[in-house]
């Protein structure tokens, strides 16, 4: 297929609740929400739509003030929206986003910083999450086009080229991408995933933490009223990872709540917050002597240590050793991921927002090399939620899909919600699936009833 055109839109939504993580805090956030109009060879138009939340903290932990970040994200997403435009290349949405991600985006990030002039250098992280909602968008318009879903044109008929074109196994390993497609790494995709529930080092736990300018909107405050009503069994914990007695309290608070109301599984996330492995290896020594059972509980780890891996080669398999360790904000891409199994990373998070042509191939090289996966948030409303979700299914996870944004902004989905009512509200502990059916992603736009803004940027032919 061939981009004919693209637009851009921006919708913006508040949360109903702080969600504290790391050293900041997310009140509100900016959803890019991309248009691509594509042409097939015998003429036929589709429009493709991708969404990404640009979750400033999360993708540029910085000092610089939250409303200087969030402006610059936007003046590059308009930049981006013009230079996708203006692609003249045809062919496969993996193919066309290998390539803008390998050879335009950093072209385009390095203008951009360089035009910034002396200001503090908006991230490669920044860069990508912007650019997912345009590669997100080139995937539903050519499975609009191929009249298939999505996950079922990443096989040998589909793509020019196989695996090898693009990705290196690691050296001395016994693995080869000759002929092998991203189809080769998927797995059949349940109609139910497994929902985690994250816990922000600021929610309210029980009556107790309640500091009276909590939302009456119908839906829970309290972790034990999340869990009554949702039927959760998995709980992911935000912790600071600079305090370690406070942790501890919290993990262990957390557990004894849940495990009291059939919770059976946790994962500790330190949000890139942690300097020394010993921090996070005298934590799980001291829930292995003192709380077996909830040591038990834990799943696995996510992310302790910078995610800057060139500055930061942190040797990790004492972690490692004790529980899986999962790269979150490190997994830019399969080199990162390539680097980080050298330092004792066990196991890759994948996320949308970092394109979904950077998660398939950062998928197969992980699972070539006997990584274990998972898909995690950055808490998607609306359309974001459904490739995330896809991704998860497809990918064959250790345990489920992380589910945020029925959490913090569960309102914000309420017309999507309309038309896929088991994926925005997690009920018996999952989100369904089921309706996610037809060509693309499955979005079914016909039956969200939803108004945009006027674009922000609208660039070609529609």
């Amino acid at each position: 297929m061939k981009i004919k055109g693209v637009r851009l839109y921006f919708l913006p939504v508040k949360t109903r609740v702080p969600f504290h993580f790391g050293h900041e805090s997310m009140t509100e956030v900016i959803c890019a929400r991309a248009a691509v109009d594509a042409e097939a060879a015998d003429g036929k138009h589709a429009t493709g739509w991708g969404e990404t939340p640009l979750n400033v903290q999360w993708m540029w932990p910085s000092a610089l003030p939250y409303g200087a970040r969030a402006a610059a994200l936007r003046e590059f997403c308009l930049r981006l929206a013009k230079a996708w435009a203006a692609v003249a290349d045809d062919g496969h949405p993996f193919e066309l986003g290998s390539a803008f991600i390998e050879r335009a985006l950093p072209e385009l990030l390095r203008e951009f910083n360089a035009a910034r002039a002396g200001a503090e250098p908006m991230p490669w992280l920044a860069a990508l999450v912007c650019c997912s909602a345009f590669d997100l968008a080139l995937y539903d318009a050519f499975g609009m086009l191929a009249g298939k879903p999505v996950f079922e044109t990443l096989g040998r008929g589909w793509l020019a080229t196989d695996l090898s074109a693009r990705l290196q196994p690691a050296g001395g390993a016994a693995v080869s991408f000759a002929g092998k497609y991203p189809a080769d790494f998927l797995r059949p995709a349940p109609k139910k995933l497994v929902a985690w529930h994250t816990v922000g080092s600021g929610d309210a736990l029980e009556e107790t933490d309640l500091n009276g300018c909590e939302p009456e909107d119908g839906h829970p405050v309290l972790l034990r009223d999340w869990i009554k009503r949702d039927g959760l069994r998995c709980l992911k914990i935000k912790l600071h990872g600079n305090d370690a007695a406070w942790d501890y309290a919290r993990l262990v608070r957390i557990a004894e709540i849940g495990r009291g109301l059939g919770v059976l599984w946790l994962c500790a996330d330190y949000n890139c917050a942690v300097a020394d492995p010993a921090y996070v290896t005298a934590m799980l020594d001291r829930l292995l002597a003192d709380e077996p059972a909830i040591y038990g509980m834990l799943l696995y780890v996510e992310q302790p240590f910078p995610y800057e891996l060139e500055e930061h080669p942190i040797d990790v398999h004492a972690v490692t050793a004790r529980k899986p360790l999962f790269m979150d904000e490190s997994a830019h891409d399969w080199r990162f991921v390539r680097r980080g199994r050298e330092l004792g990373w066990s196991s890759v998070a994948l996320k949308t927002c970092k394109t979904l042509t950077g998660a398939l191939l950062s998928l197969c090289w992980a699972r070539a090399h006997g990584m274990t996966l998972m898909v995690q948030d950055l808490t998607n409303p609306m359309l974001a939620m459904i490739p995330h979700a896809l991704l998860a299914a497809h990918a064959g996870t250790i345990m489920g899909v992380e589910t945020n944004a029925p959490q913090y902004y569960p309102d914000a989905s309420r017309a999507e919600e309309s038309a896929h009512p088991g994926l925005y509200r997690r009920r018996e502990g999952s989100v369904d699936l089921s309706t996610l059916t037809g060509p693309g992603f499955g979005y079914h736009l016909d039956r969200i009833k939803r108004e945009l803004p006027p674009p922000a940027a609208a660039h070609g032919n529609f």
